[in-house]
């Protein structure tokens, strides 16, 4: 298989297959969540546990107080930067938007190509430093598990491949895009069977613990 069949192959089979199982998979996973249902509360209510739900969704996903930031201050850091990144890379780099516009029919304002590039080389480093933090921090690296390094490589490598094919460093054009859409692919075949899926359960999970909390009257 040549570089051009290569990149013919991820863009059609390739991509059809990640999507139906991204599709199905994802699917079942919020069904399953929704499924399992809760105990009934018998206490008596004290809050309105749909507002309470609502507001630790909010607060869990603004920046941390003081105190958090004197104990995490590294983690959260490089988390930012990462997720900061990461969104820009995908949502303001004008081919993604292209391809957006594409299937949808409509886009949005691009960002200049040095900016785009700047948040995804800061969305790089930021990776690279939770994974050094994870194989040298004594408890982080105790806990972690083989699930967790795979994440870190399905993340990593749809942004290094990106940037490669973008400014056709070291190999073909064909085939660094073919392995940037294939890398991607494989993140969405397996989104749904590992932790990656939490970018879609976490604001579930935040919303039902400060529903539980707010009808028991306790702040979240």
């Amino acid at each position: 298989m040549n570089s051009a069949e290569f990149l013919l192959w991820v863009r059609g089979t390739g991509l059809n297959i990640a999507m139906i199982i991204f599709t199905v998979g994802m699917v079942i996973r919020l069904v399953e969540i929704l499924m399992l249902g809760r105990k009934q509360n018998l206490a008596e209510l004290r809050a309105s546990g749909t507002s309470a739900g609502f507001r630790t969704m909010i607060s869990r996903s603004v920046p941390p107080d003081k105190n958090s930031m004197r104990r995490s201050f590294f983690t959260i850091v490089a988390g930012y930067g990462f997720h900061i990144g990461l969104f820009v890379a995908i949502f303001l780099l004008t081919p993604h938007i292209q391809l957006f516009e594409s299937l949808f029919g409509f886009g949005w304002p691009t960002l200049p190509t040095p900016v785009v590039d700047l948040f995804t080389v800061i969305a790089m480093a930021s990776l690279l430093a939770l994974l050094f933090h994870r194989i040298t921090h004594p408890v982080v690296k105790y806990l972690s598990t083989p699930e967790d390094y795979l994440v870190w490589a399905l993340t990593f490598l749809p942004l290094l491949t990106g940037y490669m094919s973008y400014h056709h460093l070291w190999f073909s054009y064909s085939w660094l895009l073919g392995l940037h859409i294939l890398s991607v692919e494989l993140m969405l075949i397996l989104f749904p069977f590992t932790k990656l899926s939490h970018a879609f359960t976490l604001f579930i999970s935040r919303w039902y613990t400060g529903m539980m909390a707010g009808e028991r009257g306790v702040q979240s």
